[in-house]
């Protein structure tokens, strides 16, 4: 933890460590570490949750989160929290121990898919990861709130029914271009890429983008000759980060006439996550149809 975090953290949690429960509110007091995930939660709880999504705004770079104390006051009161895990959102837990609350469910991610360390954080661009993180929380509202179980399976089934079309999609662009080589300025989109059965190249390079790190001149120089050359059928880059070196790889696709693909980390508002999910994927269908030509 750093000193910054740790130090606003001892400030903005003190008065929330022995935070009363909401006995006056019936409501299923849930906290989600990104908008996608309480998306999720508010399809399945229905009108018997109240959920607050940390992580929301798309145009927000999601690396340069900063805890206030809105956001422990929250946590605090959270009978159910939700987070990826994997080291995505490692300020979650850290404000869980600062705002402690008995008998909390937490619903982690890279837990429920076994997700091993130091692998791609991003875990819900895989396909089977939404559908079990559904689950995990139709089955933590029912054991809550057991008088309305019935329709949380309800909604489980209507939510699965609707993440089953994304793996659907995901098959027939798997079918139409599987071993088609793409590259990525990060590996937001690295497991969609790998369950659609596409290689991705420049790995190393998209590692150390995330990792706040400078990559080698031989991994640029790479980046580069593979767009220039056409080694790729296609770029993609999170929307959310501006860098120097993102915008200079765009101007090289550009140029290059390389298809390039905009994604988020963050769910963009307006949308579901379904919606959210079908549109970059219906996007990348489109470059691929499109290098073919």
């Amino acid at each position: 933890m750093n000193v910054r975090f740790a130090a606003l953290l001892a400030v903005v949690a003190a008065p929330f460590i022995s935070a009363p429960a909401h006995a006056a509110d019936a409501s299923i007091q849930v906290v989600a570490a990104e908008n996608f995930y309480g998306d999720i939660a508010r399809d399945i709880g229905g009108a018997h949750v109240a959920v607050i999504s940390i992580m929301s705004n798309p145009d927000q770079d999601p690396h340069l989160f900063e805890t206030t104390p809105g956001v422990v006051k929250q946590i605090a009161d959270a009978q159910i929290v939700i987070l990826n895990g994997n080291n995505y959102d490692p300020w979650m837990p850290k404000l869980m121990q600062a705002a402690p609350r008995p008998n909390r469910v937490v619903i982690d991610a890279g837990q429920i898919v076994n997700a091993k360390a130091g692998s791609n954080p991003h875990l819900w661009y895989a396909p089977a990861t939404m559908p079990a993180v559904a689950k995990a929380i139709a089955a933590a509202f029912s054991k809550s709130d057991s008088v309305h179980a019935a329709d949380y399976a309800a909604n489980l089934d209507k939510t699965l029914a609707q993440l089953a079309r994304i793996s659907q999609r995901v098959g027939q662009i798997r079918d139409k271009h599987k071993g088609k080589a793409v590259t990525a300025t990060e590996p937001v989109f690295g497991l969609m890429a790998e369950a659609a059965g596409l290689t991705m190249r420049n790995e190393k390079f998209q590692l150390a983008m995330m990792n706040d790190t400078e990559p080698s001149a031989r991994d640029i120089a790479a980046f580069e000759d593979d767009l220039k050359n056409h080694k790729v059928k296609a770029m993609i880059y999170n929307k959310q980060v501006s860098e120097k070196l993102t915008e200079r790889l765009l101007a090289v696709a550009k140029k290059a006439k390389v298809p390039v693909i905009a994604v988020t980390e963050t769910q963009p508002q307006g949308l579901t996550f379904t919606e959210w999910m079908l549109g970059e994927l219906d996007s990348l269908d489109k470059a691929l149809d499109g290098a073919n030509s």
